[in-house]
């Protein structure tokens, strides 16, 4: 088991484009653990508080399966808090090697992924526009980025890091803002590309400003400006969020792939970005 990736790991990762667009721009940055056998298996970490990935081919046999087993337990074991995204099939695996030990798990989150092949302009209108943000609205954003992680049950970014991870999303991709008619901001939205694709997220809107469709009409905006740059939009969403993800699809967005993130039963509360 290596190390590193190579471009073996990368034609692999093609195999399922939408479901782990994110693993394959994390594997191309810098990350705390990388394990791979460049044939059935890629386990990487990119660093604490964000989950790990278990890259595998669908129709594992048992023997592959037990191998991710013991990999993950190696390294980033369930029982010390990490929590895992793979596909259902390896899930299910893991559930039942983990009672076997006494470990209780579950999902942590059901995500589903989906693209945008053409985006359609939302039936509902809402008041204000787009604004796109610059260095000198950071703080701002980073309110809203801790409002975000409060409102999903996660640990706290703190200051610093949120304030961190406003300008990285200023400077560089892009950050947007909602602002309704009194120039209020109501929402946020921003982007990460990799290769052909831009992933949306985190898109969040202020508990007050809820029910306005100021985010569908952020995230149609968004990813309309994506489309035009020649890149494939996608995001990744709750499963159990029907509400938010009818108004993603009745902007174009397509689901076309499922992922889950396990835990062990005593870190399953809240929800993330995939």
């Amino acid at each position: 088991m290596d190390s590193f990736v190579n471009e073996k790991d990368f034609e692999l990762l093609a195999q399922d484009p939408y479901t782990f667009a994110v693993l394959d721009r994390i594997l191309r940055g810098k990350c705390e653990l990388v394990r791979a056998d460049h044939r059935k298996l890629i386990l990487c970490h990119s660093e604490k508080q964000y989950p790990v990935w278990i890259w595998t081919p669908d129709g594992m046999m048992e023997e592959e399966k037990e191998e991710a087993w013991k990999l993950a337990e190696s390294c980033r074991p369930l029982e010390e808090g990490y929590r895992i995204n793979m596909k259902y099939e390896l899930a299910e695996y893991f559930m039942k090697k983990a009672r076997e030990k006494g470990v209780d798990t579950g999902y942590y989150m059901q995500m589903y992924a989906y693209d945008c092949p053409e985006p359609i302009a939302p039936g509902q209108p809402a008041d204000g526009e787009m604004y796109k943000c610059t260095p000198e609205d950071a703080e701002e954003a980073a309110g809203l980025y801790s409002q975000f992680t409060e409102d999903i049950g996660e640990e706290p970014l703190g200051s610093e890091r949120s304030l961190e991870k406003a300008r990285a999303s200023i400077t560089e991709s892009e950050l947007f803002f909602w602002k309704d008619e009194n120039g209020k901001t109501t929402a946020c939205c921003s982007y990460k590309v990799n290769q052909c694709f831009a992933c949306l997220g985190p898109v969040f809107t202020l508990p007050e400003y809820r029910r306005r469709h100021y985010a569908q009409q952020l995230v149609y905006l968004v990813t309309k400006r994506l489309k035009d740059k020649g890149y494939t939009p996608m995001l990744y969403t709750d499963a159990n969020y029907a509400a938010s993800n009818a108004c993603y699809e009745k902007i174009g967005y397509i689901l076309r792939g499922r992922l889950c993130t396990l835990a062990a039963a005593n870190n399953q509360t809240g929800t993330e970005e995939g």
